[in-house]
Parts: C-alpha cells; sequence; structure tokens
C-alpha cells in the first residue's frame, strides 16, 4: 500500500463518535482540523445504489469514485456485508468506509481490531486499517496492513490489527480501505482487549523515530 496511505482521513470534521460496541448508544463530539492535507469525512456525503450503514461512513481520498455500504446477502453464509466497490476506471486515490468511536474502556491496553474481508479484481491494493487519535489529531498508533496489502481476488479471511491505546487518547478511528479499482467486503468487525504480550502489527507513533538523537555531523553513513 502507498505511502498517502500513511495518513488515511485524519482531519476530524464535525461527525458522530460513537461507544466502540456493536450498536452501541452515539455520543456527540464535534472536532476540526484543517492543517493538514488529507480526506475530509462527512456523515452526509450522498449515497449509492448500496443501503446505507448505520453509525458508518464513506472517507478518503476519492469517496465519489466508490460505491460504498450494505450490500444484502453478501456476507458469509448469505448474512450481510458491507462493500466498497470502485466506479471508474484510473482512480488515483483511495476511498474508505469507516467508523469513530470514544477510547475510554481501552485506555492504557492492548486492542487487537478484527474483521472478516473479501476482495474482487484489486488493482492496487486493500486493507484494515485502525488508528489511535491523540488530542490536536496527533496520531499515537496507527496501522493500515501497508506491509502486508489485500490485493486481486481473495476470499473471505479474517484479518487484525493490534495497537496500543494510550492514556492520552481522546478517538479511536478504522475502517476498510480500498484503493484504486476492485472491490471488497467486509463484516464481524470486532474490538478486544488482548495482553500485553501479543504483538502489535503497526505502531507507537510517538516510539517510531530514533531513540536518541543521531549522526548529527552527517558522517555517520555506515
Amino acid at each position: 500500500m502507498k505511502n498517502k496511505h500513511i495518513l488515511p482521513v485524519l482531519g476530524l470534521i464535525a461527525f458522530t463518535t460513537f461507544s466502540c460496541t456493536n450498536g452501541g448508544n452515539a455520543s456527540k463530539t464535534t472536532g476540526s482540523d484543517n492543517t493538514k492535507k488529507t480526506a475530509t469525512a462527512s456523515p452526509n456525503m450522498p449515497q449509492n445504489h448500496f443501503e446505507d450503514a448505520k453509525d458508518w461512513f464513506p472517507a478518503g481520498s476519492e469517496p465519489t469514485s466508490y460505491d460504498m455500504g450494505i450490500e444484502k446477502g453478501s456476507g458469509p453464509d448469505g448474512k450481510n456485508a458491507a462493500t466498497i466497490k470502485s466506479k471508474t476506471i484510473g482512480i488515483k486515490g483511495f476511498g474508505t468506509y469507516m467508523q469513530q468511536c470514544l477510547p475510554e474502556k481501552y485506555l492504557d491496553k492492548r486492542v487487537k481490531l478484527t474483521a472478516n474481508i473479501k476482495s474482487a479484481d484489486v488493482k492496487s491494493s486493500a486493507g484494515l486499517w485502525f488508528r489511535v487519535d491523540g488530542e490536536r489529531s496527533e496520531m499515537l498508533s496507527f496501522d493500515n496492513m501497508q506491509d502486508r496489502p489485500i490485493k486481486g481476488t481473495t476470499d473471505w479471511k479474517k484479518y487484525e490489527i493490534v495497537l496500543d491505546v494510550p492514556k492520552g487518547a481522546i478517538n479511536l478511528a478504522y475502517g476498510v480501505l480500498l484503493d484504486g479499482t476492485g472491490q471488497v467486503w467486509f463484516t464481524n468487525v470486532s474490538f478486544e482487549i488482548v495482553d500485553k504480550k501479543t504483538p502489535i502489527t503497526g505502531g507507537n507513533i510517538q516510539k517510531a523515530g530514533l531513540p536518541e538523537p543521531s549522526n548529527l555531523s552527517f558522517d555517520d553513513n555506515k
């Protein structure tokens, strides 16, 4: 997956944040951050022929290039699944169907996000993604399967992301993204608190740099 996906839908654009439970009560919160050149997101974006999924909304760098919503009967065993389907050719960007929630029950814990995903004719890449936001919209933890993207046509498979949720987290954002053309379906999204021995799959952004200043005179290039 390309580096442009390192910051998917980072800006907080006046939308609703929910409790991280299936069918949980909504708690409205509003924020904005237009200082970064990132994709905007809005739950009021015009939809398509797929049925809207309650509490989910389309976003990304090219959301209007995709149909997103529920495709009834397309999931495992004939159950419903959400889908992202490209509707133009030569898309230079990505679309994501996503949700946000409050992090209180997961603060200072390691969390595993899982989802079942199926793909068809994905030319570039697709994947599950999970981001932990701090104050002022900085990322505390993030993974979008950039190092293990979904490509081509694949059957239903469970994918997972494991991230730490620091005490300073104020928001969790997550979903499935499709870069370029093709179609993906996803269902059975779930959160689970796991042991600290479980390896993280993305990274704690605050720990991603060098442990201390290094090569300050540019002489150590070995």
